[in-house]
């Protein structure tokens, strides 16, 4: 059964990651175009938004890869998901066009956030470097 829930939990890990490294990278390599749509949405001081955005989607994804602090890089991405859906996803807001797929995305990222808090709870398993550490 631990074997199960461990396979399981590095599985989850690996999935919520080709979320979130996929996206940070894309940002490195169109920084300008990043930049660009971050002051579109109105975010403010787009260029520092947009290097934290990369941090936070690269550098957490590299943590929850390898297993490490688990369970807060997973309130920190739940909290960034939180923001980037209000900011990025305003179904509310958007055209009556494009409403729909906004408002997918936007719930899309609960789903993801829901993920993120289960992670958060259970930590990263044994097949971790948390796991490593605590078996120390």
């Amino acid at each position: 059964m631990k074997q199960t829930q461990n396979a399981l939990n590095l599985v989850g890990r690996l999935l919520v990651v080709a979320l979130f490294l996929p996206a940070g990278l894309s940002k490195i390599t169109g920084f300008a175009a990043t930049v660009g749509y971050f002051g579109f949405l109105g975010i403010p001081a787009p260029t520092l938004a947009a290097i934290v955005t990369i941090a936070v989607e690269v550098l957490g994804s590299i943590a929850l890869l390898v297993g490490y602090q688990t369970r807060v890089t997973a309130i920190v991405l739940a909290v960034f998901t939180l923001a980037a859906s209000i900011a990025g996803h305003a179904f509310c807001a958007a055209p009556a066009d494009q409403a729909f797929v906004a408002q997918l995305l936007f719930f899309k990222n609960v789903a993801v956030m829901g993920g993120l808090l289960v992670l958060a709870s259970a930590g990263a398993g044994q097949w971790s470097v948390d796991g490593k550490n605590a078996s120390k």
